[in-house]
C-alpha cells in the first residue's frame, strides 16, 4: 500500500483511539448525574429536572464518539454464523464489499447532521422540556462523532483491501 495510505490509516486509528478512551469516561458523567437526581428526588425531596435529559445527552456522546473506537478495537457487533468460517482474505473480501455500503450510510448521515447543526445553530434551536437546554451542542458533537465514522471506514477499509491482497497495514 502507498505509504500515505499507511500513514492516515495509523493517523486516523490514533484519533478514534483517543476520543474512543476519552469517551469512556463519559459514562462516570452519567452515572454521577443520574445518583444526583435520584438522591435530590429520592431523599431530598427536590426534583431536578435536567437530570435525566442531561444523562440521555451524555449516554448520545458517549456512544456516538466510541464508535469508531470499537471499530478499530473490533469490538463492534457481526453477525458470525457465515462470516466466521471464511479465511482472513475472504472476510477481507467481504468487508471490503460491504463497507461501501456503510460509506454511503455514513455520508447521508452526515449531510443530515450537518443540515440539523446548523439549523440548531441558526435558529437557537432548544429542546422543549422544562430544562429547555439548547441543542448545539450535542448535534455539534453528533456530526463530529459521523465524520469520525466516516475517517474510521475509509481507513478500516484500507486495512481490509490490504489484507484481502495479502498484505498487512498496523
Amino acid at each position: 500500500m502507498p505509504k500515505f495510505i499507511v500513514s492516515y490509516v495509523k493517523y486516523v486509528d490514533y484519533i478514534s483511539i483517543k476520543f474512543g478512551r476519552a469517551a469512556m469516561y463519559l459514562i462516570f458523567l452519567m452515572i454521577g448525574t443520574l445518583l444526583l437526581g435520584t438522591i435530590t428526588r429520592n431523599i431530598l425531596h427536590i426534583p431536578l429536572s435536567w437530570t435525566v435529559e442531561l444523562a440521555q445527552f451524555t449516554i448520545t456522546a458517549y456512544y456516538i464518539l466510541g464508535g469508531p473506537y470499537s471499530m478499530v478495537t473490533h469490538d463492534h457487533v457481526r453477525m458470525d454464523l457465515i462470516y466466521d468460517r471464511y479465511s482472513d482474505k475472504t472476510k477481507a473480501r467481504i468487508d471490503v464489499f460491504t463497507s461501501v455500503f456503510l460509506l454511503f450510510y455514513l455520508v447521508v448521515l452526515f449531510i443530515g447532521a450537518i443540515s440539523s447543526t446548523s439549523y440548531a445553530i441558526e435558529y437557537g434551536q432548544r429542546k422543549f422540556s422544562e430544562w429547555n437546554p439548547s441543542m448545539v451542542p450535542i448535534k455539534v458533537i453528533m456530526t463530529f462523532g459521523i465524520f469520525l465514522m466516516i475517517l474510521q471506514t475509509i481507513s478500516t477499509f484500507f486495512k481490509d483491501l490490504a489484507k484481502a491482497r495479502g498484505v498487512d497495514i498496523k
